[in-house]
């Protein structure tokens, strides 16, 4: 048996077995810490973490549909890859959503404008992904304000090489 067949049939099925067992064990019997152990001894609360669950209980979220944007990326082969992606924006209140949907015009234009710096390879997997939006995030809540986008989330995605 060659070298690539002996890794490709032997060695590759045991390490997925191993991560996936090992994802089990983590997911499913690992113990939550207490919220006595995690808040200290007298079980409070950070005055910060209140806030954030005062704020978060009075406020339904609010989203921003964006229209399905296209980026050419760039070119690292014969073709002109490119990406079709469609966002959704949110927000933290109604009030924001319409502060957000008057700036829209700017938002789009930053998101595109990073979308063509990219490379196929900048994209792909969960973590290129986790990425670009992280980077789409930061660049979004600052064309965004005075409004507070608190997160992105992907409606479509498609990246065509």
């Amino acid at each position: 048996m060659s070298g690539k067949k002996l890794v490709l049939f032997i060695v590759l099925p045991l390490l997925l077995l191993g991560g996936g067992g090992a994802a089990a064990y983590f997911l499913l019997f690992k113990e939550e810490p207490k919220k006595e152990e995690a808040h200290g001894a007298e079980g409070e609360a950070a005055p910060a973490e209140e806030e954030a669950a005062a704020e978060e209980e009075g406020h339904m979220p609010a989203f921003v549909e964006l229209p399905k944007m296209q980026a050419n990326l760039i070119m690292t082969g014969k073709k002109q890859p490119f990406m079709v992606t469609t966002i959704v924006l949110e927000v933290g209140s109604p009030e924001e959503q319409k502060m957000i949907e008057e700036v829209q015009p700017r938002i789009e234009n930053e998101i595109v404008t990073y979308l063509r710096s990219l490379r196929p390879e900048d994209v792909q997997g969960a973590a290129g992904l986790q990425r670009l939006r992280e980077e789409l995030l930061l660049r979004v809540k600052e064309a965004g304000k005075p409004a507070k986008v608190k997160d992105i989330l992907f409606k479509e995605m498609l990246v065509q090489q």
